[in-house]
């Protein structure tokens, strides 16, 4: 072809060597798609071509495309997020696909018979081919041609140019493919978030019986030596994860030490809610004891003659009996599953020198249940029910009192705290029941340990020493606890004597005048937020009320009757408003149950960074001071 300036210039063609291959029919190599059948006329030359044609029998190798459609290097293109061979839920990387460039044929470049051209005036589409030619060997975007143009005899044949062509290479991962919604396939989803692990040091089982039922289950198994690996770190953990005495007292503070002090911190997260059943203490008891205490005092209401003028029957008693029994059998299947799923927690409380007191409350609430039974349930108890009920209560009080008296890290002077009164109040119910029961020996054993360490219990908590800290106000209605044990151990003796005598009155006199010490402070009882600490309120107050009934039948005259109507009308004011308002915190605001951090202290003091950089340094200043003298030496 010659050009304007009458210089013949060729163009560029494909080399023979790589025009004549053909690879259409070899396995696993890439093409590109065939031409279509609008494109293949087009593509037929009307006269020879200087390019040799392939036979008639193979398939046409399909032209190229131009540069600038070719997939660059630089574009990755990425397999499809749903694959089948994919389980739901995984989540892995997957291989990434690179597009590569396209085969030799692409490089298609319009081919011109010989013997075409132009001169410098030739036709104007002479000039027009030439430029396309010469657009198509520098790889620009060239508009689409005729079919076929003829002039003088001659054609130009445009190759076929496919509208993408991109090489994607998908690796199948190994292994069989989960079925949708199998339950390996729900595990794998599960494993995508990682499981928070801060809580296993509380759990019962520690992981073991989730690996043993997934191994029933038939799911990959981790190896051994990683499963013994975690399960002797959190044996080690479990065993060197158990705070002493002296750090309860060091991280917490408050007298019932609950309270975590500024400078320590949690082994659980502390800007998190835990599981509900980490957050169930085993002092959610004392509502037990609230409204069962209630159902004893509606029985003696119904039943005593000083307050026959009221007209109460024993439906009520009845009522509430049945609301007690309904109330503790909750609570105490919700505490079962935290010994079952978290017993490191309940081991916690149970070393806990303050909440260990509170292991009484469920025994109690179970006696108060024997005494008020309605008549219409049962008029008479077996014997044995005592004893089963008072084993326990015996067992603790073992461990307890030793403690007071050993002088350690427990002894009372340290520990001493108004929920210690629990531990000696069932001393008292116990003796109640086993003389209403007709039982001799048993109450007055349980009344003489119960008084021998009530007396000490009193006189220490009335001489606290100047390094104990005051009470806050939310924690005041423990206070209350005084009260109980003079009360209840007045109607105990009047029961073991048959009389209500000089020996009931003088503890009865001193519960009166505790709990007048303790009702003429009314800014103790103001500007606190609720808390479980509240019942403490209802368990003593029914007491005194049921005390000064039984008083009356002693000395019946218009004072004590009026005595016995104020203080059972407060009472069962009180347990009804806090019943509310439990429920209310319980199941609409949700928060009767904050974050249990008493049990998730550590186990040591963790010194601060700045503690330990100073430290650190310290240290290596004094051993490099030891290194010169010696080498001084």
């Amino acid at each position: 072809m010659e050009g304007a300036n009458g210089n013949s210039t060729a163009p560029r063609a494909v080399p023979p060597l790589l025009a004549d291959v053909e690879v259409s029919n070899l396995p696993g190599f890439d093409v590109t798609p065939t031409p279509s059948p609008r494109h293949q006329d087009a593509a037929t030359p009307t006269t020879p071509s200087a390019r040799p044609q392939p036979s008639p029998k193979k398939a046409s190798r399909p032209g190229g495309l131009p540069m600038d459609r070719v997939t660059r290097r630089s574009e990755v293109v990425l397999p499809p997020l749903e694959s089948p061979f994919q389980a739901p839920g995984y989540r892995t990387m997957q291989p990434v696909s690179i597009s590569l460039p396209a085969s030799p044929t692409g490089f298609g470049a319009p081919v011109i018979p010989a013997g075409l051209g132009g001169g410098a005036g030739g036709d104007p589409d002479g000039l027009r081919r030439q430029a396309m030619a010469n657009a198509a060997a520098r790889g620009e975007p060239q508009p689409s041609p005729p079919a076929a143009q003829d002039k003088q005899g001659g054609s130009v044949r445009f190759a076929h140019q496919p509208d993408k062509v991109v090489f994607r290479s998908q690796p199948i991962p190994g292994g069989q493919p989960a079925r949708p919604g199998s339950a390996r396939a729900g595990r794998a989803g599960s494993r995508v978030m990682s499981r928070d692990k801060r809580y296993d040091s509380f759990k019962t089982f520690s992981g073991k019986l989730e690996r043993q039922l997934t191994h029933l289950a038939r799911a990959p198994e981790v190896h051994e030596d990683e499963e013994d690996g975690e399960d002797d770190a959190i044996a080690t953990s479990r065993s060197t994860s158990m705070p002493k005495v002296d750090r309860f007292f060091a991280a917490l503070e408050g007298p019932e030490l609950d309270q975590l002090k500024s400078s320590e911190e949690l082994v659980l997260p502390s800007d998190k809610k835990w599981p509900f059943l980490l957050r169930f203490p085993v002092s959610a008891f004392g509502m037990c004891l609230g409204v069962s205490s209630q159902a004893i005092l509606w029985k003696t209401i119904a039943t005593s003659a000083p307050t026959t003028f009221l007209h109460v029957g024993t439906k009520v008693n009845l009522v509430l009996w049945c609301i007690s029994v309904a109330l503790m059998c909750a609570i105490t299947a919700v505490y079962a599953l935290k010994v079952a799923f978290f017993f490191e927690a309940v081991r916690r409380e149970y070393y806990h020198p303050i909440r260990v007191n509170f292991f009484f409350a469920p025994w109690i609430a179970c006696l108060f249940l024997a005494i008020g039974v309605p008549p219409s349930v049962a008029t008479e108890l077996p014997r044995w029910l005592w004893y089963a009920l008072m084993a326990p209560v015996l067992v603790l009080e073992l461990k307890i009192y030793g403690q007071w008296m050993s002088g350690g890290q427990r002894r009372l002077s340290k520990v001493a705290n108004p929920s210690n009164h629990l531990s000696v109040v069932g001393n008292f119910v116990g003796a109640l029941l086993g003389a209403s029961m007709g039982l001799r020996e048993g109450p007055v054993f349980f009344f003489s340990v119960g008084l021998a360490h009530y007396s000490v219990l009193f006189v220490t908590l009335y001489q606290r020493l100047p390094t104990n800290e005051t009470l806050p106000k939310e924690l005041h209605p423990v206070f209350f606890l005084f009260v109980a044990a003079p009360s209840v151990a007045s109607m105990a003796w009047a029961r073991i004597t048959g009389e209500f005598g000089y020996g009931s009155r003088v503890a009865y006199f001193i519960a009166m005048f505790l709990y007048a010490s303790l009702a003429v402070r009314i800014n103790f009882f103001r500007g606190f937020r609720f808390s479980l600490a509240w019942w403490a309120y209802t368990f003593p107050m029914t007491g005194a009320a049921i005390a000064s009934i039984r008083y009356s039948t002693e000395v019946d005259n218009t004072f004590t009757k009026a005595l016995c109507v104020v203080l059972s009308a407060v009472a069962v004011l009180t347990v009804t408003a806090l019943f509310a308002t439990t429920l209310v915190h319980a199941f609409v605001l949700r928060n009767l149950f904050p974050n249990d951090i008493s049990i998730a202290i550590t186990e040591r003091k963790m010194k601060p960074i700045m503690e330990l950089h100073e430290s650190q340094g310290e240290d290596g200043s004094t051993k490099s001071n030891d290194i010169e003298a010696g080498g001084a030496q």
